[in-house]
């Protein structure tokens, strides 16, 4: 009697054989892709406005007729950028009152970065799997062009995405920065 072996790395029952153009190669032959959808606070428009894109989503929604994923995911933001041109504008503000305030900005960067926040940015995709690469190009198209009548900017998803979204999974939202492990 055969016995099933089990695989002692993660590579080998994950079913993706690569991320390439915007797109996860799965093992079966199959593509998963997609795309990220600009955030847009509707909340701060006037009623009518959030109704009309409301209206317009749920509508967008319903004629998509094949299997898709909605994903929200939290990108780890580093602002140490942001802190880096504060310091610089602190350095040459004019008067006391402009570095007090920018001191200010300075301290509440400073409390993001400590341990009890996560700075993220929070992204949202539109992800399918299909096989054939013109009706890959159809189906993203077509989203794209449905969510811009909705008021919603959107674009295909890079790599770079797509690796976060893999992390976001199977890590909770940590990035992974280890090298391989290997068993002794």
């Amino acid at each position: 009697m055969a016995k099933n072996k089990i695989s002692k790395y993660t590579e080998d029952w994950v079913p993706i054989k690569q991320i390439m153009n915007g797109m996860i190669q799965l093992d079966s032959g199959e593509y998963v892709t997609g795309v990220k959808i600009a955030p847009r606070n509707i909340f701060m428009l006037e009623q009518s406005m959030q109704d009309n894109i409301i209206y317009n989503l749920r509508n967008f929604y319903n004629t998509i007729n094949y299997e898709f994923w909605l994903i929200v995911a939290d990108r780890p933001v580093d602002i140490n950028v942001y802190l880096s041109q504060l310091q610089i504008l602190y350095n040459n503000a004019p008067s006391n009152t402009m570095r007090k305030l920018i001191r200010q900005d300075i301290n509440k960067a400073n409390m993001f970065m400590s341990a009890e926040y996560n700075v993220v940015d929070t992204e949202y995709y539109i992800l399918f799997k299909e096989r054939k690469m013109e009706i890959i190009q159809k189906k993203l198209h077509n989203i794209i062009s449905n969510l811009s009548t909705c008021g919603l900017n959107s674009t295909q998803v890079s790599n770079n995405d797509l690796r976060m979204i893999i992390d976001n999974f199977f890590n909770g939202g940590n990035a992974t920065t280890l090298g391989t492990v290997m068993p002794s």
